[in-house]
């Protein structure tokens, strides 16, 4: 006796007609074609811009505000001394470090805002601040009113544009910049003369073996040039006609 034999088919689980193996080839294709596109749009997360408004209080017993994260451990602790030390001068200085001003904002006006924020913060010692935009690698040096005449603007304006702006500028040595413009500014306040802008390394070019447009001009190379080619071109031909006669 024979028995027929029957294919029994079971229903598919619910979970695998939304499995992406499932699914039609082109279904497959525009999934990830519109995945590929909003990864494309969506912008990738950048710094946020700040101003004097966005940053902190001013921290008891601390004098650098690195906001930019671009100072060691140990570059900070260096600063933190010789920030200290103006104390002895009765002047409280800062040093913020900042990755990104907000728009149309420049480091002085940004400095100007924290001494008037910080003021009445601090201790009673006018506030001297030097504030690094890390994102352009530029400096700016501000002081309280009060100390307008122990540090004129001029030698403010030198210490940024100059002593900071050379470090900053040739490899981004945040901590050089700084421990170099508070050791002129430091200087000027104990009495001393102020030694000035850093001086311009000299560049010197080595020596080379092409000629220059001067050298060039002035040589006789064209001369004996000519001359090789006549005497190249001349002295087979004579060569030739004496041995073939």
């Amino acid at each position: 006796m024979h028995f027929a034999s029957r294919q029994v088919v079971l229903p598919a689980a619910a979970g695998s007609l939304n499995r992406p193996d499932t699914l039609p080839v082109w279904h497959r294709w525009l999934l990830a074609v519109t995945t590929a596109l909003v990864l494309w749009l969506v912008p990738a997360p950048v710094a946020l811009a700040v101003s004097a408004g966005d940053l902190p209080d001013l921290p008891a017993g601390e004098h650098v505000l690195d906001t930019a994260s671009v100072l060691s451990r140990a570059a900070s602790s260096e600063l933190e001394i010789k920030l200290a030390a103006f104390e002895g001068a009765h002047i409280d200085a800062r040093l913020v470090t900042l990755n990104r001003l907000d728009y149309g904002l420049s480091l002085p006006a940004v400095g100007r805002e924290l001494i008037e924020r910080w003021r009445q913060a601090s201790s009673p010692d006018p506030l001297l601040l030097l504030l690094i935009d890390s994102q352009t690698n530029t400096a700016a040096v501000v002081v309280d009113p009060a100390l307008n005449g122990q540090l004129p603007r001029d030698l403010l304006t030198s210490t940024a544009r100059s002593t900071m702006a050379t470090p900053l500028r040739d490899g981004a040595r945040y901590r050089q910049a700084s421990v170099e413009a508070l050791d002129r500014l430091a200087l000027v306040l104990q009495g001393g003369e102020d030694p000035g802008e850093a001086a311009e390394a000299e560049v010197v070019s080595l020596p080379s073996n092409v000629p220059s447009r001067e050298e060039t001009a002035n040589s006789n190379a064209f001369t004996w040039v000519i001359v090789l080619l006549v005497v190249g071109t001349i002295v087979p031909m004579l060569t030739w006609w004496v041995f073939s006669r």
